[in-house]
């Protein structure tokens, strides 16, 4: 399984910015719809584009490996 670290990040840009992000700023700064982003966020299943894992990355300015991580599933 594919897991975003969406909200991880965006915890971090806050704090670090020191004040709330929306998805709706995330939405307009990158250009993805935020029923999207609300997906990603909440780690419902969606079928999200390199474009838009590109965009991500940039925005938060990390790698790919920061923005997912794969967990492994006991059969």
């Amino acid at each position: 399984m594919i897991r975003m670290k969406f909200k991880e990040l965006l915890a971090e840009k806050e704090f670090n910015a020191n004040r709330v992000i929306t998805i709706a700023e995330v939405s307009e700064a990158t250009g993805i719809h935020r029923s999207t982003l609300s997906k990603i966020a909440n780690n419902k299943p969606c079928n999200t584009g390199t474009d838009n894992l590109d965009k991500l990355c940039a925005y938060f300015d990390c790698k790919i490996e920061d923005l997912l991580t794969y967990i492994k599933e006991e059969q």
